[in-house]
């Protein structure tokens, strides 16, 4: 762990805040603040909660934790305004239940003329302890976003109205799947912290990942 490359983490999740621009608000030089993060010198104790203070975080996460999870796949984080849509969805609960459902969303695209479908998929929650611990299934519900005047027989039509979620791409997210999307999923958590946002769903789906070579991780904050 690294009280200075927590630093320079949390400057970036904060639209990228200058050296100088921290400075000021703590009121001490630039290269104060670039001795921290080069680890040649720790704050006092007041600088060091302000430092809280500022990016809403503990004394815990800046001193304690490698607090940085990003990989070379990471890009584009940011907060977008997802439109509101129409979509049918599919839940299959198994040891590898991603493939299912994502393929069946692909089939109801095809069967309905759906040209470039847009599948959208999260984890489903709702296992037993012995689903999970015995027979180790896990659960993923996939989507398909309808375009306008198709309605799929055979499944209920559900729809999200517009919201604003926080989002971040992934390149090659299936090279190291069980250490990139998690990563991903951390990253959100720490820039939504960092600048005040707070994790909704009501009424929302509160995550979703694209499907794709590419993976686009999306959660829902407000």
């Amino acid at each position: 762990m690294s009280f200075g490359k927590n630093l320079q983490y949390l400057r970036q999740l904060s639209a990228n805040m200058t050296q100088e621009a921290l400075a000021e608000k703590l009121n001490v030089s630039r290269q104060t603040i670039s001795k921290w993060e080069m680890d040649a010198a720790n704050p006092e104790m007041d600088k060091a909660l302000e430092i809280c203070k500022i990016f809403n975080c503990s004394l815990d996460n800046l001193f304690r934790e490698e607090m940085d999870k990003r990989s070379d796949a990471y890009s584009n984080l940011r907060t977008e305004k997802v439109e509101g849509f129409r979509y049918v969805e599919y839940t299959v609960v198994s040891r590898d239940p991603e493939t299912d459902a994502i393929g069946r969303m692909y089939k109801c695209a095809e069967e309905n003329g759906i040209a470039n479908p847009r599948v959208i998929g999260w984890d489903f929650p709702r296992l037993s302890q012995e689903q999970v611990n015995v027979f180790n299934m896990h659960g993923y519900t996939a989507a398909l976003i309808l375009p306008e005047n198709v309605t799929p027989e055979g499944y209920e039509i559900k729809e999200q109205s517009a919201h604003q979620y926080a989002a971040i791409h992934i390149d090659r997210p299936f090279d190291n799947p069980f250490v990139t999307i998690p990563g991903a999923y951390h990253t959100l958590q720490d820039y939504m912290r960092t600048n005040g946002l707070v994790q909704a769903g009501n009424g929302v789906i509160p995550c979703f990942e694209t499907d794709g070579e590419g993976m686009d991780v999306y959660l829902a904050c407000r």
